[in-house]
């Protein structure tokens, strides 16, 4: 019987000295999902995707990734998993074919099928045009399609990919995302970090670090729905001044600029959370549009990451 989830983990942990990377990290990733890492650098992401793919052993905890125990038989999931890295890490004095070639060897495709699946590969992530070009020459959404070629040319079950779109463009993103769907579609199960929102949004299921420690765990709507906020909003001619305003009060936990808007976050005991934001502004004699509105998974981030200290304030 095949269990429902690609990757479980129980109280992961990972210590570099006195720093606790990750902390106590429990995960239920489904199979054929998307499933997203949320979360500042240094929150521990990267850390984490290490020690399932089996390239750093936990000091605690353990994980289930495919079947197999981690720490234990890594060598044995290796052909099974996928690894993209957020820098380009292939060699750049090869050519792109060049480049599968080499990544097809490591994985041990048969010889017959190899050119096939170059060919597959190159047409479905338009590479076509770039088969013969030195790989370090390409540009940044180009290397990127490659790097998802190589990570994908052995048919893994599992793609673990690291911030893969921190140095492209947002065309670039967005047709990345669409191929990702795509394998998804297929029966692959897809971890990826980012601390892009609008990546975060596109995943079937999400986990937020903060610190090396999971706060929040669910799907999109599931977290929009749960932050424990009001969320209001308040545009402003002067946004400055509304901040200002603002930032006196006590209760209120955020206030966040997008343009001439503000995104204000009150703790949700307050039941009048509008007349607060309105009276402030009102003796300040700033003049504005004030309406409650529904989170935003940035709105979820900032009030997830709240220390307990500023969630009591």
């Amino acid at each position: 019987m095949i269990n429902d989830y690609a990757i479980e983990a129980s109280g992961l942990s990972k210590h570099f000295g006195d720093l606790k990377a990750v902390s106590k990290l429990d995960l239920k990733v489904p199979r054929g999902k998307i499933y997203g890492f949320l979360g500042p650098n240094g929150s521990g992401k990267s850390t984490t995707i290490r020690m399932l793919c089996g390239l750093l052993t936990p000091t605690e905890g353990t994980a289930n990734v495919l079947g197999t125990a981690i720490p234990g038989s890594a060598r044995e999931l290796k052909p099974r998993i996928g690894y993209m890295t957020q820098k380009f890490s292939l060699f750049g004095d090869m050519t792109v074919v060049e480049n599968l070639q080499f990544i097809a060897e490591i994985y041990s495709v048969p010889k017959k099928d190899r050119r096939t699946r170059i060919d597959e590969l190159l047409g479905k992530y338009d590479l076509v045009g770039q088969r013969r070009q030195l790989a370090g020459t390409m540009s940044g959404g180009q290397k990127q399609r490659l790097a998802l070629a190589c990570a994908v040319l052995h048919h893994p079950e599992l793609l673990l990919l690291d911030e893969p779109t921190s140095a492209v463009d947002p065309q670039s993103r967005r047709d990345f995302w669409a191929n990702l769907f795509r394998l998804a579609e297929g029966g692959t199960t897809i971890m990826v970090s980012t601390h892009y929102m609008d990546e975060a949004e596109r995943c079937h299921r999400l986990a937020i670090l903060d610190r090396g420690i999971k706060v929040a765990d669910g799907t999109p709507q599931e977290l929009q729905a749960s932050t424990g906020m009001h969320i209001v909003e308040v545009t402003a001619d002067d946004p400055y001044q509304a901040q200002e305003a603002l930032d006196c009060d006590e209760h209120i936990r955020s206030v966040t600029q997008l343009g001439m808007r503000l995104r204000v976050l009150i703790p949700e005991q307050f039941s009048q959370p509008v007349g607060l934001v309105q009276q402030h502004l009102d003796e300040h004699g700033v003049t504005a549009d004030v309406r409650l509105t529904t989170a935003s998974l940035e709105d979820v981030f900032v009030s997830v990451t709240m220390s307990p200290e500023e969630r009591a304030a």
